[in-house]
């Protein structure tokens, strides 16, 4: 309950904050708050994956992008009455669409009954890697596994790209237009 009221107060100062680096700051924090959820959740591949890609790469994307412009966004020309409504009847139907799912951590719940068990159980014989969560993630889940490895990869080569800067080209022998 402590990380989601500080994601929840994260979220309204992103909200309210004019301050492009201060908004930032504050999705680094929120991303990094987010990877503390996933640990609860036993997710430690997905919060490792949040903590480099969201609180890390991404943060330092965006301070090189504020590098290169301005840091303070103007007044928006509209009211802020129909996003507001847009993201309450988006809420509404995340909230609907949970009400299905099987409670949370339960031993008989689907993926516990019916697809740990294949693994545990065919994971060597299918793909003749010994180790389990290496025959999961470079096997079953290979191609999630290739879009994770692509999303960190092009976030890598952004930041490279923004940390070279601009560079002043040097220079040259000027040309003579010649007249027709």
């Amino acid at each position: 309950m402590v990380l989601l009221t500080l994601m929840a107060i994260i979220t309204i100062g992103i909200v309210r904050l004019r301050n492009l680096f201060a908004v930032v700051i504050l999705g680094g924090i929120y991303s990094f708050l987010m990877a503390s959820v996933m640990i609860v959740l036993d997710a430690v591949d997905v919060a490792m994956t949040e903590a480099s890609v969201g609180a890390g790469i991404s943060t330092v994307l965006m301070l090189g992008t504020l590098y290169l412009t301005k840091t303070e966004e103007s007044d928006p020309g509209h009211s802020p009455l129909l996003p507001l409504f847009v993201a309450v009847v988006m809420a509404g139907v995340l909230v609907y669409a949970t009400i299905d799912l099987p409670p949370f951590g339960l031993a008989d719940n689907p993926v516990h009954v019916h697809v740990a068990p294949r693994y545990l159980d065919y994971s060597i014989e299918e793909t003749n890697v010994p180790n389990v969560v290496t025959s999961v993630l470079a096997s079953y889940r290979g191609y999630d596994t290739l879009g994770e490895t692509a999303v960190i990869f092009t976030a890598g080569i952004a930041v490279l790209l923004l940390l070279k800067g601009r560079r002043k080209l040097k220079p040259g022998p000027k040309r003579k237009r010649i007249k027709r």
